[in-house]
């Protein structure tokens, strides 16, 4: 592979993204070989393809963590992340968008758009990512172009537009036509290695034209000075490249989105790979970057060119059993080359770059240097994780970090020998450097060692390669729910008031509180409305600390309190006997107390359960959620004899689910749950979950 550095406008940073088994793998395996990067293509369900290279993801035919890539394609650079669709792994998801300039959303042609495949999409709006379609399997058995077409239009956006029509239907598909070039691009066999150019089928001339006619006409809509032209002359008298032009433009506002299919495993996927060079932003079509000064706030702006300052954002550490800790971060701006110094901003730490290397998924070549716009990953940094900024030590600026969500589930995990209690905090600390939404904390009153994550099976990944990359065996206990507790009153003013007398200085520190809801969601908010010094200024931020430290612990069940503004509005002081600690622990006895007047309740983490099932099961599977205290919310036919059922339940009653799911259906049906937002628990579970927490 050419180790020169590439052209800032030819590089294109694509993110594959999809629901569990559309097929997003087996796209990148077929990106990889027509690239030239693999002499054949992996198959996931024998376990051989690139960018699932961990041993859990070979053996479940998932994948798992998103694995970068680099390959070239008729003069341009490609970074390709292939993400995971699973809804435990989500934050991959998140943070490839953050760092990425464009994406391919690919979809089963037998299924359309799926529960996962509205998440991602919802995803890549949120991070304004520009995006084209890919209808995967349409040569398959149940495979339909038109109908997935449509259920993207349904369910996604209506600016979605066919580039490529599919000639033949199911497995007597052999290519597309273009209706940019107005040619067809046969194949006999799939697989082959070229497509050969002839004219479109007469059959197909009415429906090539009536798509050919909406894709232009949408296009140029984007573009003032094209839709004059396009008025003037009709779109007879566009050229290919001013159609291709257009639907560039009107690719990059991110409203407007090119549609091809095929099987990701054949000779289509050079037509895919046209469109990602053709239509998909490159680092200078997303322009410049805004971050703030570290000390000032002050809003610093970046372009994205090699003369600028060095800025860029770490989006993933892995440790490689190999060279250690691997940092992959995107450059915004300016250049970093090996050996030098930068300064991670978000810590305020200087890091030594040691070896930048480009990845082609576990494999790795060095390079010397990375310029503006480009995906690598260095070795060796020691203090840097997920959504750290690293730049020129004389020019600091903090780059926007990335948000994850709180892990819902927690299980307590303890090892199974003396020996290996030191290894397994090693390796718990290395796994949650690596995963933002995996977090490890030890509970105070009984001393176990508790692990949160997003889902059963992202726990249960994440205890499989403690066990295979770190050597420790350890026992889990039962999932636990991450419950809330927070108050349904608002205004309630309550007194906090701390007062020792025990021989020489005493204590004394006195406030007033007033406690409201908060919006849900929105967390704790302090409201600081002293006057005249009552409360000295050196104080309140000792108050505040003691009250977000009491919210810690509820008062129904010990269970953090969320969603409360807490308003300090008066108090007292004693110019000998008050200090910072009286007034923390002033604040913390009111917030405690107060919370008991303010009608306290818990609160319960509840999912959004998608569950596709063949009709005959739906009444059980039904019946099933609604047991389980679920709501159901849609049911939609998929396809024929398929049926989409969309449900909230609370996370407490899902455990265990998937295998349910299956026995119910004689392993027919599927299901996706992803966390959708917190609810009053009802008093009768209350009382047993206070049982439970032996409160």
């Amino acid at each position: 592979m050419a180790t020169k550095q590439t052209d800032i406008s030819d590089i294109r940073n694509l993110g594959i993204i999809a629901h569990i088994d559309a097929g997003k793998t087996t796209t990148t395996e077929g990106i990889l070989y027509r690239t030239g990067l693999k002499h054949k293509i992996g198959a996931v369900h024998e376990g051989e393809t690139t960018t699932d290279w961990m041993a859990q993801e070979r053996e479940r035919g998932i994948t798992i963590v998103a694995a970068s890539v680099t390959c070239f394609w008729k003069g341009k650079q490609i970074n390709i992340i292939d993400t995971p669709g699973h809804i435990d792994f989500t934050v991959e998801v998140e943070r490839s968008l953050r760092v990425l300039d464009g994406a391919c959303v690919v979809f089963d042609g037998k299924m359309g758009v799926e529960s996962q495949s509205e998440t991602v999409w919802r995803q890549a709006d949120k991070y304004g990512v520009p995006r084209i379609c890919f209808i995967n399997k349409i040569n398959q058995t149940g495979g339909d172009f038109y109908k997935s077409l449509d259920s993207i239009h349904n369910r996604l956006n209506k600016r979605a537009f066919p580039v490529h029509l599919p000639i033949g239907f199911e497995q007597s598909i052999n290519g597309v036509v273009d209706l940019i070039s107005m040619k067809a691009y046969t194949y006999k066999e799939f697989t082959d290695h070229e497509l050969i150019e002839g004219e479109i089928p007469a059959d197909m001339a009415d429906q090539v034209q009536k798509y050919r006619s909406l894709l232009i006409e949408n296009a140029v809509a984007e573009d003032e000075a094209m839709l004059e032209k396009y008025f003037e002359v009709g779109e007879e008298g566009l050229s290919e490249d001013e159609i291709k032009q257009a639907i560039r433009t009107a690719t990059l506002t991110g409203k407007f989105f090119p549609v091809t299919g095929g099987d990701g495993r054949g000779v289509i996927v050079e037509k895919v790979l046209d469109m990602v060079n053709d239509f998909l932003p490159n680092p200078l079509d997303r322009g410049s970057s805004w971050g703030t000064h570290p000390k000032s706030g002050d809003e610093i702006e970046r372009k994205p060119s090699a003369s600028e300052p060095f800025a860029a954002l770490a989006f993933k550490i892995t440790t490689d059993p190999f060279v250690g800790k691997l940092a992959y971060f995107r450059v915004y701006s300016g250049k970093v080359t090996a050996g030098s110094y930068v300064l991670n901003s978000s810590t305020g730490e200087k890091e030594r770059v040691g070896r930048i290397v480009r990845l082609q998924a576990d494999k790795r070549e060095e390079v010397s240097e990375v310029l503006a716009g480009d995906i690598a990953a260095i070795v060796g940094l020691k203090g840097t994780t997920t959504g750290n900024t690293l730049c020129d030590q004389n020019n600091s600026i903090v780059l926007e970090s990335i948000t994850f969500p709180e892990p819902p589930v927690s299980i307590a995990i303890e090892p199974k020998t003396k020996a290996d209690q030191e290894k397994m905090s090693l390796a718990l600390q290395r796994l949650a450097e690596e995963d933002p939404t995996f977090r490890v904390r030890v509970d105070d009153e009984t001393g176990q060692t508790i692990i949160s994550g997003m889902g059963e099976l992202h726990l249960e990944i994440l205890v499989d390669r403690m066990k295979r990359e770190f050597n420790v065996e350890a026992n889990i206990g039962q999932p636990q729910v991450a419950y809330r507790e927070t108050i349904r009153k608002d205004a309630v003013e309550v007194e906090g008031k701390f007062v020792r007398q025990s021989g020489g200085r005493g204590q004394y520190g006195h406030v007033w509180l007033r406690l409201s809801q908060n919006e849900a969601g929105k967390g704790f908010e302090f409201i600081d409305s002293i006057k005249g010094g009552v409360v000295p200024s050196e104080y309140i931020t000792p108050v505040r600390k003691g009250i977000e430290e009491a919210m810690s612990n509820g008062v129904i069940a010990g269970y953090p309190v969320v969603d409360i503004k807490a308003e300090l509005y008066d108090g007292s002081y004693h110019e000998v006997d008050s200090s910072e600690m009286a007034f923390s622990i002033a604040g913390s006895m009111a917030l405690q107390e107060g919370v008991k007047k303010a009608s306290p309740v818990l609160l319960e983490p509840v999912m959004k359960v998608v569950v596709v099932t063949p009709e005959e099961f739906m009444g059980d599977v039904i019946g099933d959620l609604n047991s389980k205290r679920g709501r159901i919310e849609t049911m939609e036919d998929l396809s024929a004899g398929v049926k989409e059922i969309t449900a909230f339940v609370p996370l407490g009653e899902m455990f265990g689910y998937t295998t349910n799911l299956r026995s119910m259906t004689q392993g027919r049906a599927s299901s996706s749950m992803e966390l959708d937002h917190y609810a009053d628990v009802p008093n009768n579970v209350t009382e047993a979950i206070i049982a439970k927490a032996g409160k």
